[in-house]
């Protein structure tokens, strides 16, 4: 006689996973609230970091220092309060830094339109992957391959910017700054359900920028192909 035998590892793995991607949610929802908080502020104070320094070059690093140097100290904490709060704190400057492009799209007639559906297709792209992770029998190691390379290409493309100035150029690395976000949700959603990662504090860092770069580079085609003064 075969007797049944259940697997309690497995099924506490599973749950484990489960809690990994629930926390994930959780914490990427509340890291809004300050980035939201930062933004309001930056534009009641009129805070452009840009127009601060007198230089775009120094600013421009200073924003650097200010991304990486973070995203260094959430990723050391990751899976104490300590990177939490980190995390808070990096989403208000985000905020801070997005004001500048938020304030010069409400200056357009029909910028709130415009801001709003930035958001909605946001919302939907991030909606989109969340479900597609679930579903998704791809090889996350082939891919995550391929974003580090992309990170990679899109840096170059960035700063190349900075001395072209070409809009086309800038409307196209908006457009690449689209997908290669969109895949980087997927892809950090299905390593969650993975087990690949367990620390609920890098997850939600991760999605967050996608999704933050995701609604800035959609901001910035939608004020060039449909802005109007």
């Amino acid at each position: 006689m075969q007797n049944d035998v259940y697997d309690y590892t497995q099924t506490a793995g599973a749950v484990q996973k489960s809690t990994v991607l629930r926390k994930t949610y959780g914490l990427l929802g509340i890291s809004f609230i300050p980035c939201a908080i930062g933004a309001f502020i930056s534009s009641q104070a009129g805070i452009n970091l840009y127009a601060m320094f007198g230089n775009r070059w120094i600013a421009f690093g200073v924003v650097l220092a200010f991304f990486y140097g973070m995203c260094f100290l959430i990723e050391k904490n990751r899976y104490s309060n300590t990177g939490a709060a980190l995390l808070m704190v990096f989403t208000f400057g985000m905020g801070v830094l997005i004001s500048p492009l938020l304030q010069y799209s409400l200056s357009f007639s029909n910028g709130a339109q415009i801001v709003g559906l930035a958001a909605a297709m946001t919302a939907a792209v991030f909606f989109t992957m969340a479900a597609v992770a679930r579903r998704t029998k791809a090889n996350m190691n082939s891919l995550g391959r391929f974003l580090l390379v992309g990170a990679v290409v899109l840096m170059v493309g960035v700063v190349a910017n900075m001395f072209l100035q070409m809009p086309a150029f800038a409307l196209a690395l908006s457009a690449a700054f689209v997908i290669f976000s969109s895949l980087m949700i997927m892809w950090q959603i299905r390593t969650v359900i993975d087990g690949g990662e367990t620390s609920h504090i890098s997850a939600a860092l991760t999605i967050f920028i996608s999704i933050y770069n995701i609604f800035s580079s959609l901001l910035n085609i939608l004020l060039s192909l449909g802005g109007e003064d």
